[in-house]
């Protein structure tokens, strides 16, 4: 019988917890895998005589944890891997709602901003899912976290545009040709990451994100109609997604 069968969803749960606070404190991937299946193993044994967590770590999940991550080193080779890709994962939703629009250009400033942006972007969802798995919250507290967090980028990005409008900085102009070429690589970036992660939620959010609004916009209805329907097809259409991942994460 497969040994996460075995397993209680609390244990489970905490062993998902374990990866994700390892991982968001720059710890190594094979470092993490080789700590959690001992770590599995001693557990499986625990809860067939009746202990619980607990009585294994011999701490609250948050001091085991939190006392595991002083004990590894940083793997910065990786980090710096990660960063790349959420620098460009942040950008690449920019770009897919400009490409909806025409031909790209950009200022420096701009250019500037949304690499400062996703600066900050990485350094609050790392202490996010810190936060996350060292307090074991539930799956709707870890999503009002996670929305909380989104509201911070969002109004940075609000302030760029204004300051761009303020600020009169050089203009790269990307052309036809460099329009087609960036659309390419953006769509191979979103479907490698996705095969590389094996998940497809940076696709399906960015789908729902710029979709609605964008076939509304199609239609003959007002400004503020599309708006607000878009807005609301695009926040329902996340909300039934996490629901469904939910369930299935329950499921498992």
């Amino acid at each position: 019988m497969n040994k996460k069968v075995q397993l209680s969803y609390k244990s489970r749960k905490f062993l998902e917890d374990l990866r994700v606070y390892l991982f968001s404190s720059g710890k190594g991937s094979d470092e993490i895998e080789e700590i959690v299946e001992e770590l599995e193993v001693h557990l499986i044994e625990a809860e067939k005589n009746g202990k619980s967590t607990e009585k294994i770590v011999g701490h609250t999940p948050k001091e085991y944890m939190e006392q595991l991550s002083d004990e590894m080193p940083v793997d910065y080779r990786s980090w710096f891997k990660y960063v790349l890709i959420i620098i460009f994962g942040a950008f690449s939703f920019t770009l897919a709602n400009d490409l909806m629009e025409g031909t790209l250009s950009y200022s420096l400033l701009e250019l500037i901003g949304h690499v400062i942006i996703a600066g900050c972007l990485i350094v609050g969802l790392f202490a996010a899912f810190k936060y996350i798995a060292g307090n074991q919250l539930s799956k709707w507290k870890e999503i009002t976290v996670l929305f909380a967090l989104g509201f911070v980028p969002i109004t940075m990005f609000v302030g760029l545009i204004f300051l761009n409008q303020s600020i009169e900085t050089p203009v790269i102009h990307f052309g036809t040709t460099g329009t087609i070429l960036t659309a390419v690589v953006t769509a191979i970036f979103l479907i490698a990451v996705s095969w590389w992660a094996k998940t497809w939620v940076l696709p399906i959010i960015l789908t729902l994100l710029l979709l609605p609004e964008y076939l509304f916009g199609l239609t003959e209805m007002g400004e503020e109609m599309v708006l607000v329907l878009g807005t609301i097809f695009t926040f329902g259409g996340i909300g039934v997604y996490l629901f469904i991942v939910s369930k299935m994460d329950k499921a498992s």
